[in-house]
């Protein structure tokens, strides 16, 4: 009943948005080659549910988002690391990343089809380019905010540079971590769905594109629907994950860089 509670202002505001939609294709504000009415969005939702379309492209996005992020992570983590350590280092790789964060990934599209194909390797680089910086960002926010105090009450108990970082900066850095995962994911989403529009033949992108070629407006919000709901479950399961191990950052949502 306490979820029921807390759901149920969305619910009703998911139930409004639906009721105004209906009521504008149903005064005849648009023809329903523009905007179909919500129940034909959902038979063509279960007609590609239930042919198993629908399934393949959410698996295959699912699969190049995460593999995508994670190496986006991996790389912020490791350059977020070298920066805590040898903060000096920072000097030759930080005007790199500023400068590529300004640069949205979609508009190497382009120079990543010449240069990698049509194939798995432009997509996953389009995700860790879009998702590397807020990432980058968080794990060095996290990494620089320890307090002193605690550094120099580390370093007076004999604890080397990687000890005192493995025992007193990584735990503290947890929720910025932990945050910077759900911004970053958030990318990666947006991210994949405008490579897949461009540069495949399967995934969540190509549906919604081949089905605006073949004017299936009905189809193209269905994809759509489909995009906020796997997005959403995605950023449900980091946000519960924060406020397991970092509640106090639970109540924040994720900082947009």
């Amino acid at each position: 009943m306490k979820t029921l509670r807390k759901s149920l202002p969305a619910l009703i505001g998911i139930l409004l948005v639906l009721l105004a939609w209906q009521a504008a294709c149903g005064a005849g504000l648009f023809s329903s080659y523009v905007l179909p009415p919500p129940a034909k969005v959902a038979q063509a939702l279960l007609r590609m549910a239930a042919s198993g379309e629908l399934l393949r492209d959410v698996r295959i996005s699912f699969a190049r988002v995460l593999r995508g992020f994670s190496i986006a992570f991996v790389f912020a983590f490791a350059l977020g690391s070298l920066r805590c350590l040898l903060p000096e280092s920072e000097r030759f790789y930080a005007p790199v990343i500023h400068f590529f964060r300004h640069v949205p990934p979609i508009s190497l599209i382009p120079l990543l089809i010449l240069w990698c194909g049509i194939g798995e390797t432009t997509k996953t680089v389009i995700i860790v380019l879009a998702a590397f910086p807020p990432l980058y960002l968080s794990v060095v926010k996290g990494f620089t905010s320890c307090s002193p105090l605690l550094l120099d009450a580390a370093h007076s108990l004999s604890c080397t540079k990687t000890r005192a970082f493995l025992r007193v900066i990584l735990p503290l850095a947890l929720p910025d971590l932990l945050v910077g995962m759900r911004a970053g994911l958030g990318y990666a989403w947006r991210a994949i769905i405008g490579a897949e529009m461009v540069a495949a033949s399967t995934g969540l992108g190509h549906l919604i594109l081949f089905a605006q070629q073949m004017s299936r407006t009905d189809r193209v919000i269905a994809g759509i629907l489909v995009i906020g709901a796997a997005g959403s479950l995605t950023d449900f399961i980091l946000a519960r994950l924060i406020a397991r191990l970092a509640p106090a950052s639970a109540v924040h949502e994720p900082e947009v860089h």
